[in-house]
């Protein structure tokens, strides 16, 4: 699923192409992409019609767009397939085009999502320490690359949590905007194991792994994000190439960039781990305790 720096490249391109515009008509083809929006596709359109996009927004993985009507978002789940697409309105519909914002300036808004995880729905905003959140992103922490992010915040956080530090890095209640692919480039980047304690981190440790998730992000942000299929664009349709740059995430059996030994995957909440078993050692098992991998 895309993670905070593919989602920031999307935010980008609405800044730039859908910010300003009126919104002159809706059009939904499948109600599955408006379910989150329980009065309808209908009430949504109507709401939407004849409002200017104020600005795109995001928190962590989290998007929206506000409108000169206060107090009012439009939050966007990109699920594993969303695309938000700004196309001219004589160009070809895609297959998957599920949800089309007709702007003042001749160009298509597109909601396109072959998977139809994703989808629209219009929330109040709500002001959480001095920010405006949509409702259902209120409980979603400060990410790393937010200017008021607070690494001593997040260091405390952390380091109180008998929690294994994946996990931790996972939970967008804790620090948002990463996910499995870059919990696992910032692990290896900081030489810390995922199922390390995070409690048992030293608050030395703890800031070099956040610091390696900026960082990594950061990259990533400045390649377009990763792509690893045609599924994860910008608004133009363009991916990203951050997928050459990745030093741990699918690298499974080729040599670690930094001692050479081959890197290892172990399944971890459903999903894949990628680590260096030289770099990034295990917790070792004390005497009568078990150790989850």
């Amino acid at each position: 699923m895309p993670e905070l720096p593919e989602v920031e490249v999307v935010r980008r391109g609405l800044a730039e192409h859908v910010v300003g515009r009126v919104i002159e008509s809706v059009t939904v083809t499948h109600e599955r992409s408006v379910r989150r929006h329980l009065a309808g596709a209908a009430d949504l359109a109507a709401r939407l019609s004849g409002l200017t996009v104020a600005s795109a927004e995001r928190r962590g993985k989290f998007l929206w767009l506000t409108f000169d009507e206060p107090d009012l978002a439009l939050v966007v789940h990109l699920g594993m397939s969303g695309q938000m697409l700004v196309q001219p309105g004589a160009a070809p519909r895609q297959k998957h085009a599920h949800i089309t914002a007709g702007l003042s300036d001749g160009t298509q808004l597109r909601f396109v999502d072959q998977r139809t995880f994703g989808g629209w729905a219009l929330a109040p905003l709500v002001t959480v320490d001095g920010t405006p959140l949509p409702a259902p992103v209120a409980h979603i922490a400060r990410d790393p690359l937010d200017p008021r992010f607070d690494l001593e915040v997040a260091v405390t956080a952390l380091r109180a949590r008998q929690t294994e530090i994946k996990r931790l890095l996972l939970d967008q209640g804790v620090v948002s905007g990463i996910g499995n692919i870059y919990a696992d480039e910032a692990l290896w980047r900081a030489r810390v194991h995922g199922t390390r304690i995070a409690a048992g981190l030293t608050r030395p440790a703890l800031r070099t792994l956040l610091d390696a998730a900026t960082d990594v992000m950061t990259a990533a942000l400045a390649a377009g994000g990763t792509s690893f299929d045609a599924l994860y664009v910008n608004v133009n349709g363009n991916s990203g190439y951050f997928e050459r740059s990745l030093d741990a995430y699918g690298r499974v059996d080729e040599p670690c960039r930094r001692c050479g030994a081959p890197m290892v995957r172990e399944k971890f909440m459903n999903r894949s781990s990628f680590s260096c078993p030289r770099c990034q050692p295990k917790p070792r098992a004390r005497a009568g305790k078990r150790v989850t991998v």
